[in-house]
């Protein structure tokens, strides 16, 4: 005589892989606001984000998208472009008042120096208190040295951060 059912069905989210729902358990319990760095296929999207019970509510964020108007002409996948989309989301987080986050890489595999790591350089250079180990973020790479035009890549770099900058 059975008095239900014999296999549990995992949350739909955990079953594609979308949620590891004891990674988010801790850092909804930091009580701090989470920067969520995404990548795509074509651009890098940094976000602030603070848990609430009806969802999660999006503070402020940044894509990789916003450089083009400010003067980028490189691609916007790279790290110096996750580097720049960072510095973004720190300058637009301190005008709002936010002081510290944490780091949320999702399922991403933590790499050293990778887009990731990149992204959160520039809020932290931004002014964003973020706890992190100084020796995952990129150093050469930051530059655009790796890239086919380091030249251009390093000048423009130069002059969407002082854009940057200007908009505080």
């Amino acid at each position: 005589m059975s008095t239900g059912p014999t296999n549990l069905v995992v949350k739909r989210r955990r079953r594609e892989g979308k949620t590891d729902y004891k990674l988010r358990l801790k850092l909804v319990a930091s009580m701090k606001p989470r920067l969520v760095v995404r990548k795509s296929l074509k651009n890098i999207t940094a976000q602030l984000v603070e848990y609430g019970e009806a969802g999660d509510k999006v503070i402020t964020s940044s894509n990789s998208r916003e450089l083009v108007k400010l003067g980028w002409k490189h691609s916007r996948k790279n790290i110096p472009a996750a580097y720049l989309t960072g510095l973004l989301l720190g300058h637009k987080a301190k005008s709002k008042g936010m002081q510290e986050a944490i780091l949320d890489m999702g399922h991403y595999k933590s790499v050293k120096g990778n887009v990731i790591y990149a992204a959160l350089k520039g809020a932290v250079d931004a002014g964003l208190n973020v706890p992190h180990d100084s020796k995952m973020l990129p150093a050469e790479r930051l530059s655009g040295s790796h890239t086919k035009n380091p030249a251009a890549v390093k000048k423009d770099l130069e002059e969407v951060k002082k854009k940057i900058g200007a908009k505080k």
